[in-house]
């Protein structure tokens, strides 16, 4: 099973939308294996989003999602990677299909609501960003043989 990490944004929490976004996540199939609201301090903001510190965005990033709570999630399943990104839908919510997260919540790149890791090798350095291993469980969901065959 993949695992990738998900960060329900401070724009999605102040609209109430973290409830309706983890429930989508949820029915698709997902797992839940780690969950917290925290606010993100600027030097974790500044790890996670280093690969874009030389854009002239970035200050703003920064201050952005250190300016109100967040919900950091690692959640499970078969190409969960891929499947976060695909009901994400683009980064550019104008460009985002309906039935998509942001396709269906958001209308500004600046404010679209949720980050997913964008490859496995991102998700496990991300994972250990906002989680330590004592933190992530293992269990098993009796819906499991319902959602997939494996």
């Amino acid at each position: 099973m993949e695992r990738t990490l998900v960060l329900i944004k401070p724009d999605a929490l102040q609209r109430g939308l973290s409830g309706t976004i983890i429930a989508r996540l949820e029915a698709r199939g997902l797992k839940i294996v780690a969950i917290k609201l925290m606010q993100v301090s600027s030097e974790l903001a500044q790890q996670h989003y280093g690969e874009h510190s030389e854009k002239p965005f970035f200050p703003g990033l920064v201050k952005f999602i250190t300016s109100s709570p967040i919900i950091a999630m690692v959640l499970e399943g078969i190409e969960a990677v891929s499947v976060v990104r695909n009901s994400m839908g683009e980064t550019n919510p104008k460009n985002a299909a309906p039935g998509t997260i942001r396709g269906d919540f958001a209308l500004d790149m600046g404010r679209n609501l949720i980050h997913g890791s964008d490859s496995i090798e991102s998700a496990r350095k991300e994972i250990s960003l906002f989680f330590a291993n004592t933190e992530i469980l293992n269990y098993q969901r009796d819906t499991e043989p319902w959602i997939t065959e494996l």
